[in-house]
């Protein structure tokens, strides 16, 4: 494995959560261990204790029964018995001096401590201390105890075994933690690539669009757990900007084609007076057409600036009280004359009150686009309804015409900017007023349906809630 590749493992999540795994676990073993290990020490050493004060009361009671020379002689005979090296027996003055012991070839270094004595010679019942034998491994438990007013008994256990089976303890403690330390490193490797799997098919699905590919997603596991959500989120944002772009590509060349028909008309009339002009009236018609080509032009560009602004947000819509019933007739009859112009009958039902927070002027133009497309693709001797109702929490308004209808292909694009059916390429517009609509709908936290049957007419309904959402009033 290369330098880069070994600083590029040991920078990864997967390392850090394994280190971070294994050496909990280590510091955890090791805190386990050392109150496993005092636990020991303390049995051994409080056993080793309750030995020696059996030894104590032994010789006292033997010393009150039978005498000196029988505690002597008792003292020979257990050191005997139980190993030279293991026990030794000695009798001291009160002023510490030996009179008495057993074999003492062994333990010759062990010294007699004044200042237990002292101690003892105050009042304490017995003494326990520990030492080290220069040259030796092990270590020995002995106690001073008083056996009667005037004799001291100095009583050493060797600790041989005790150190063997401590050093046993370690050295199996540190075979097995080694073991463990491994275990815990590859099961931590194991979890922590797993707890991570799901971050890194994010970024190779964020890589691969980088590199242009907008179509691939993450895969979502059933565990339904952070990641999960995390890829579900992410997925969902890939869906959201292929949308966005697919919309874009879509608006651009439908834009670039609903700008190239009127600038085509503008050149072709300004070339055609130029060269043919001769009069200033024909000059002034071209000034005319100009003006009309470019206010079209200028309508179309509007419109998409204010669906942009709506859909996003950039302009917070006010808050205030608004007389839906009032509002509707208002378009009605509004309406009512290029309708009877047209020779169709223009119904209005609506309730006597009907009221919603919102923008009034936002929701004066989804009326008015509403009512112009269903004028616009109804044909002499029909009928176009406008109705009104609400429930607890929402208003709806219906607009239905007995128009031409929209085929079920087109039906789910007739929301889309620029789209224009085939029925409809016919009529003049650029296919932005239904846009509109719904983006305002949708800007007041309502949207916009859009039912049609071919040959007999189509419904559009839109559904706002009576109460403006907080997030979208003006600042």
């Amino acid at each position: 494995m290369s330098l880069r590749k070994r600083i590029s493992l040991r920078n990864t999540l997967a390392f850090r959560l394994t280190l971070w795994y294994a050496g909990i676990f280590t510091v955890s073993s090791c805190v386990a261990f050392l109150l496993f290990y005092t636990l020991i020490t303390s049995f051994i050493r409080e056993r080793t204790d309750q030995e020696l004060l059996g030894q104590v009361n032994r010789f006292s009671t033997l010393l009150a029964a039978e005498g000196v020379e029988a505690i002597k002689t008792t003292a020979v005979i257990e050191a005997q018995a139980a190993g030279v090296k293991k026990v030794f027996f000695r009798f001291l003055s009160l002023s510490g001096q030996a009179f008495s012991s057993s074999n003492m070839s062994y333990w010759k270094d062990i010294g007699v401590y004044e200042m237990t004595v002292e101690e003892l010679l105050r009042g304490s019942s017995h003494v326990f201390e520990t030492i080290t034998i220069p040259d030796r491994k092990e270590k020995v438990r002995i106690l001073y105890a008083m056996l009667s007013p005037s004799i001291i008994l100095q009583v050493g256990q060797a600790m041989e075994s005790y150190s063997r089976f401590l050093d046993a303890f370690k050295g199996i403690f540190i075979i097995t933690m080694t073991f463990l330390i491994f275990v815990a490193a590859g099961v931590g490797w194991f979890m922590a690539r797993r707890a991570v799997s799901g971050v890194e098919a994010v970024t190779r699905t964020a890589q691969k669009i980088s590199g242009g590919t907008l179509e691939d997603r993450v895969p979502v596991k059933t565990q339904g757990d952070e990641i999960d959500q995390l890829a579900i989120t992410f997925n969902q944002m890939l869906d959201r900007i292929q949308t966005l772009l697919t919309e874009i590509k879509e608006m651009s060349e439908n834009l670039a084609h609903d700008l190239r028909s009127p600038i085509t008309r503008i050149r072709g009339i300004a070339e055609v007076t130029l060269t043919n002009g001769k009069s200033l009236s024909e000059y002034e018609g071209m000034a005319a057409n100009t003006i009309e080509e470019c206010d079209r032009l200028l309508d179309m560009i509007n419109t998409m600036l204010m669906i942009s602004k709506t859909e996003s947000g950039v302009d917070k819509l006010s808050s205030e009280e608004i007389d839906l019933a009032g509002l509707v007739r208002e378009a009605c009859e509004l309406f009512e004359p290029p309708a009877e112009d047209k020779g169709l009958t223009l119904s209005c039902n609506v309730p006597v009150r009907s009221h919603l927070v919102g923008d009034t002027r936002m929701i004066q133009r989804m009326l008015s686009n509403l009512l112009d497309n269903a004028i616009k693709y109804t044909p002499s001797g029909r009928t176009v309804t406008v109705s009104a109702s609400e429930d607890d929490t929402r208003v709806f308004i219906s607009v239905k015409d007995t128009g031409c209808g929209i085929s079920p292909n087109d039906l789910p694009r007739v929301f889309e900017r620029f789209f224009r059916s085939d029925q409809s390429r016919s009529q003049s517009g650029i296919g932005l007023g239904l846009s509109l609509a719904r983006a305002i709908a949708r800007a007041h936290g309502g949207e916009i349906t859009a039912t049609s049957t071919p040959n007999q007419g189509s419904t559009f309904t839109a559904t706002l809630p009576k109460s403006f959402p907080s997030d979208h009033r003006k600042q």
